[in-house]
């Protein structure tokens, strides 16, 4: 699809507004108008005036400039209001238009993107939009408006003037506009992706800002940015030079047009058939009228740079759903769920390999499965499935017999909720990041939640308590916080199927036990799936499903699989091996 068809996508967005649009173009060409009028009009209210006639005579006049000089202020304050507000309309549709998408890309199809590069689509090349509005549609119309008025007024007092008057308005409308586009058009086709390059390693940069530190890597980081940054130095400039040529081309042309009006013009004075007054008018109309163009050279700039933000937000609206909604959405049924995956198969690519082979499982009320297995087993690709991440490739994953895919997203996660591989921790408070899950939630409600989690006595002993801020991804917290408090969360939410996908992540041995027996301790008679390849205490869980491969390599207790000395009999000895001596 080209660019210019994307461009067309996204002036759709002004459906709803193309009457308020017409008002702005309006209003814009009345406010160029009134400045053209005026200058015409001071020009024969001076040369008029050089002949001493009496007051009555140009009182007309004397008004009329009055009456165009308020009139070109009103009519901009109008143009400004009106298109601003189509702008911002369009701006608002297409942020709402990407957020959905987004919504629905979260989180499987978002991994195409990289989050910088991600942010810069949603909101520098949506901003895009309002500057096709403002400075891309509104100018082009309105020089049509005002040149087609000032030719046809030079028209009545001198034919051959208005015919210059017309050629060199049609080249600075045209000619001169796509001279600056093309000058222009590398570096805006360049210009937005060095952006999304630039916010790439800039938020890549303060995301592993420790680790860049730990490893002396700061200057190369830092380098990277340099670089970055010099690119998109770079094309705006090269932008600016063309946005130069088009300035420099449109004011040669109006001195041309200008000099071939007044020679034309003064060789009509000299004739007999055209008298100084006209002159003075028809000169000044000629000098004044190249106000509606002298922005068009900009505008061809404005348009090839939305095209492509138009292209890279298409990017993100036509990539493909992780999750196919259904047209008719089944409704939940009351009472306590069960879940049970039959076959289970997923693919995270057509034609990759099975991430996930074979899968049965069930949860429900009262029984807690834990599911181990070392890393790249497929144990977070049962979450994702559960959650309504990502489709099955085969199999049936069901919630009190109906096909997951028969619900809608929300409704299912309304059932089976829990903690993310890598819970985010907002930069607000412990009570808002609680919140999260139950905005309603009243203060008992949280009290409950941290007190279950082994986290209420802590906060208790902040100064600030709830109120306490936590920094950026928790930084403020201890990893042990943090997993307590992604933990207090989840129980908050308070779902009938309870899925915990690495609780214990990121956490040293201590705080690793400390954590898992708390996990244990507070999903007692829910039903739960715990994800880990941890395996202290897990003698406390009513099965394990040992994964390998994406495959189920054995299932049983924890007697029993320790007995039957298979996978999970070795994983378990091989921890033991590697722990650690006491005091060490």
């Amino acid at each position: 699809m080209t660019s210019a068809r994307m461009l067309w996508r996204m002036l759709q967005l002004a459906r709803p507004t193309r009457a308020r649009l017409g008002y702005a173009v309006l209003a814009g060409a009345m406010a160029t108008g009134c400045g053209v009028a005026l200058l015409a009009v001071s020009g024969f209210l001076l040369a008029r005036a050089s002949q001493h006639p009496s007051i009555i005579a140009i009182s007309v006049a004397v008004v009329a400039v009055r009456g165009l000089s308020i009139g070109r202020a009103l009519f901009r304050y109008l143009e400004r209001l009106a298109s601003h507000d189509v702008a911002f309309r369009a701006l608002s549709g297409a942020r709402v238009a990407i957020y959905r998408k987004l919504e629905r890309l979260a989180p499987a199809g978002l991994t195409a993107f990289r989050s910088g590069d991600l942010l810069t689509r949603v909101v520098s090349d949506v901003d895009g939009i309002q500057d096709v509005f403002i400075r891309g549609l509104g100018p082009p119309l309105t020089a049509a408006l005002v040149g087609a008025g000032a030719v046809t007024a030079c028209m009545f007092i001198l034919a051959p003037a208005a015919g210059v008057l017309a050629l060199g308005l049609l080249a600075a409308s045209l000619i001169v506009p796509v001279v600056a586009a093309n000058c222009a058009r590398q570096s805006s086709r360049r210009t937005a992706l060095a952006r999304g390059q630039l916010g790439a390693v800039i938020s890549e940069t303060l995301s592993g800002m420790a680790e860049l530190q730990a490893y002396g890597a700061i200057d190369a980081a830092i380098d990277r940015c340099d670089a970055a940054d010099a690119e998109l130095t770079s094309l705006a400039r090269r932008s600016s030079s063309a946005a130069g040529v088009g300035g420099s081309l449109t004011t040669a042309l109006s001195g041309v047009t200008l000099w071939g009006v007044l020679l034309l013009g003064v060789a009509a004075v000299s004739s007999g058939t055209l008298t100084r007054v006209p002159l003075a008018v028809i000169t000044l109309t000629a000098l004044a009228s190249f106000e509606a163009v002298v922005a068009l050279p900009a505008a061809a700039m404005q348009l090839g740079q939305a095209a492509t933000s138009a292209t890279r937000i298409a990017q993100v609206q036509d990539a493909p759903d992780p999750v196919r909604e259904p047209a008719s959405p089944a409704l939940l049924s009351a009472g306590p769920a069960v879940v049970r995956l039959d076959s289970a198969q997923v693919r995270y690519s057509p034609g990759g390999p099975l991430a996930l082979d074979g899968l049965d499982l069930e949860l429900r009320p009262g029984w807690r499965t834990a599911l181990v297995g070392a890393s790249g087993a497929g144990k977070s690709t049962v979450a994702a499935v559960l959650f309504r991440f990502c489709e099955l490739a085969g199999g049936t994953a069901a919630l009190d017999g109906v096909d997951l895919a028969q619900y809608t997203g929300a409704d299912v996660r309304s059932v089976i909720g829990g903690c993310a591989q890598d819970p985010h921790i907002f930069d607000a408070s412990i009570g808002d990041n609680l919140r999260l899950a139950r905005p309603s939630a009243s203060d008992g409600e949280l009290a409950d939640a941290a007190g279950r989690a082994q986290l209420l006595d802590w906060i208790t002993t902040l100064p600030q308590g709830w109120d306490t801020l936590v920094g950026p991804r928790g930084a403020a917290l201890s990893g042990g916080q943090r997993q307590r408090l992604a933990l207090a969360r989840a129980l908050l939410a308070n779902p009938a199927v309870l899925v915990l996908d690495e609780p214990t992540r990121h956490l040293d041995a201590d705080n690793r036990r400390a954590v898992m027996s708390d996990v244990l301790t507070a999903t007692q008679g829910r039903a739960t799936l715990l994800i880990t390849h941890y395996l202290d205490y897990l003698d406390q869980v009513d099965e394990i499903v040992v994964l390998d491969h994406g495959k189920v390599a054995e299932r049983g207790t924890h007697a029993e699989l320790l007995n039957s000395r298979g996978l999970y009999y070795r994983m378990q000895a091989q921890r033991i091996h590697h722990a650690p001596e006491p005091g060490r």
